[in-house]
């Protein structure tokens, strides 16, 4: 393997931290969940015969309403752990493992849900025809414009574009931790510029494609927190990381107040996020850099593994069955019967087509980009 290909690898590292941190797999899934009751009894959906699902939950919506935070949560640990995932990587290999962690379930969930849309519920959000949702399969329709099967789908195109910078990062032979440090405080500061800069019209969207202002914070703040689990305690490296908290905290207090008051019907005040943004970047912390970052319980692999599956179907499809089945039973038996079947599901995925076909494809595109290389 070449420095070039793993410049992590000649860092020197603190002591025992090279492995899994199996509480992370339980915080996912904590996030999932979070996620999975704002858009069930928060977002301003009709499946509870009710015109928005606040009215059907007038005082478990003022708390679920800040469950879509869970996509920051995701974001923070994202940052974190693609960096832990590429430490003594090749390019190859880096890839290899993303196409076949990412694909797999969510050809599955795409499939899936574009069925339901376009044979069985009509319209349930975006008016969508086959060759749509045959583009989504790319996972690559937010570049072009096209609308999501199913709207969650949006943060895997914000994912990919934070991956894609992972790779230029590798291939300008920047993994390092002194680049990946000076990477993590430029990154959310330049955003945030031309973020105020172009507040709005065509620059304002290219700056959102290209740097994503939003959400750039969360990222980086995380690569700070495995710069200090793997590397060591420094106070450059802390003053990145908490200049990243608070850019991330500044941008989710702007437009978390905004999408409450359009999806869910109520205005908190911006502090709210703040607190939690700080919160959740806290929590990560704490996780990996004490002691319970070597603790372990059984089930927490399998949470891990069946979060983002679960992430991927919990939108239409639980919508869907919140309609089929809130006008027979009580509104808390129906949200814990769908929550439970689309669970089952997200594990079904993982055991059945995740497991076994994740790999082949990861090996698959690794074996394919590592013979191109030798050819070259």
């Amino acid at each position: 393997m070449s420095n070039a290909e793993s410049q992590f690898s000649a860092e020197k590292t603190v002591a025992g931290h090279d492995g899994r941190i199996a509480l992370i797999d339980g915080i996912r899934l904590i996030a999932a969940i979070l996620v999975v009751l704002y858009h069930y009894t928060a977002w301003h959906h009709d499946r509870w015969g009710t015109v928005a699902a606040v009215e059907a939950w007038p005082r478990f919506a003022h708390f679920t309403m800040y469950g879509n935070m869970g996509v920051q949560l995701f974001f923070i640990i994202s940052g974190f752990v693609i960096l832990l995932s590429s430490y003594g990587r090749t390019k190859a290999r880096y890839l290899g493992s993303r196409v076949g962690r990412l694909y797999p379930a969510y050809w599955v969930g795409v499939l899936l849900t574009g069925a339901l849309v376009l044979f069985v519920w009509e319209k349930p959000g975006p008016t969508l025809n086959g060759w749509e949702v045959l583009m989504n399969l790319t996972m690559f329709q937010g570049a072009f414009k096209i609308e999501n099967v199913d709207g969650v789908y949006w943060t895997l195109w914000s994912e990919l574009r934070f991956y894609m910078l992972i790779l230029i990062l590798m291939a300008l032979k920047w993994l390092t931790a002194s680049r990946v440090l000076q990477f993590a405080f430029w990154w959310p500061v330049i955003s945030l510029v031309f973020f105020l800069a172009f507040p709005e019209g065509p620059g304002q969207v290219w700056v959102d494609q290209l740097l994503q202002p939003k959400y750039a914070g969360l990222f980086t703040g995380g690569m700070c927190l495995f710069l200090i689990y793997k590397f060591g305690h420094s106070w450059q490296r802390w003053a990145v990381l908490g200049t990243s908290a608070l850019i991330a905290a500044y941008h989710t207090g702007i437009y978390g107040p905004h999408e409450a008051k359009e999806f869910v019907g109520i205005e908190p005040v911006n502090f709210v996020y703040w607190l939690i943004v700080l919160g959740c970047f806290a929590l990560l912390a704490v996780v990996t850099l004490t002691p319970l970052s070597r603790i372990n319980f059984p089930g927490l692999k399998t949470a891990g593994a069946v979060t983002y599956p679960l992430y991927l179907l919990h939108q239409v499809i639980g919508w869907w069955l919140i309609g089929l089945f809130s006008p027979h039973l009580p509104h808390w038996v129906t949200l814990l019967l769908v929550m439970t079947l689309i669970g089952v599901a997200a594990w079904a995925i993982n055991r059945w087509v995740e497991q076994p076909y994740g790999r082949k494809l990861a090996k698959g595109v690794e074996n394919a980009l590592s013979r191109r290389r030798r050819a070259d």
